[in-house]
């Protein structure tokens, strides 16, 4: 088997297997994952799992023998998904020799110092932070030549419709980070793993915009109304965690051909007086295999 995306029905995991096509298979704890559209599950490449149960994700990994594993799975407030889950999946990688890619997260910085590179030191303040910072040292620990891909704020449909829910609750103006579109941030990945990639990597977007930006941006390209929005201070009202928080991207974009868009371009109104390209067919990039 090419590709294991474990929190296969999670926005992300969704989408890595949309565009790694046949070859891939997908893990749900509860909800059975589906890329529709471009590519769909055959059914027996949907495996119910729970990855807080190490023998069940040794046994399914033993069974499938994957050649990459991409592990998106997480809880927010669940350690034992989060931390000893990711533990789990990267342990079984190294029994089986696949390589893995594990999704972190800005969250395992405090934001004290506004900007982290790859070389950063980990000094989380919230437990999403710590659990997300304790999976990394586990995995670095059990597989050193993993992907360890930190990022920031998904931006997908989900993230959308939440703030089309959200408009009359309070948007914080002080809540900095660097949005990532999904479908670049699933293409990094698999890109990462499917070369010699190793280590830490960054994968965040190019701007670094605020809660309240980031929903008057959806508003304007979707025509809503950006009036009935409400801005506030999360530093005056909470929740704690930390502020102004910036991956530096810099070294890992030079090492990708994706191009980690920033979300004023991806959230830009189209002008519908330009057409989009027709792509030559001899042109089109096939997607590659992991070795």
């Amino acid at each position: 088997m090419d590709l294991l995306v474990v929190g296969g029905s999670g926005l992300l995991g969704r989408e890595i297997v949309t565009q790694a096509g046949p070859g891939a298979a997908a893990t749900y704890h509860s909800s059975p994952p589906d890329a529709p559209d471009r590519h769909r599950l055959d059914l027996r490449d949907r495996h119910r799992l729970d990855i807080r149960d190490r023998a069940a994700v040794a046994e399914l990994v033993d069974r499938l023998q994957p050649r990459l594993i991409i592990n998106a799975a997480y809880r927010q407030h669940d350690w034992a998904i989060t931390a000893d889950g990711a533990m789990h999946v990267a342990a079984a990688a190294a029994r089986t020799g696949a390589r893995l890619v594990h999704v972190s997260s800005d969250a395992i910085f405090s934001g004290n110092a506004t900007t982290y590179d790859e070389r950063s030191t980990p000094d989380p303040t919230t437990p999403y932070g710590a659990a997300k910072a304790a999976a990394e040292l586990a995995i670095r620990g059990l597989l050193p030549d993993a992907v360890i891909a930190r990022t920031s704020l998904i931006i997908g449909e989900g993230e959308v419709a939440h703030v089309r829910n959200v408009r009359q609750r309070v948007l914080f103006t002080d809540d900095i980070r660097l949005p990532i579109h999904v479908a670049d941030l699933a293409a990094a990945l698999l890109e990462l793993g499917r070369g010699q990639h190793t280590g830490i990597h960054h994968v965040a977007g190019a701007d670094a915009i605020s809660r309240y930006e980031l929903a008057r941006l959806i508003c304007r390209r979707d025509g809503l109304d950006e009036t009935t929005l409400h801005p506030g201070l999360r530093a005056e009202t909470g929740p704690p965690g930390p502020l102004d928080l910036r991956l530096d991207c810099a070294w890992t974009q030079e090492r990708l051909s994706v191009r980690l868009r920033g979300a004023r371009e991806f959230l830009a109104r189209p002008d519908p007086a330009v057409a989009p390209p027709v792509p030559d067919a001899a042109s089109v990039p096939r997607p590659s295999h992991p070795r």
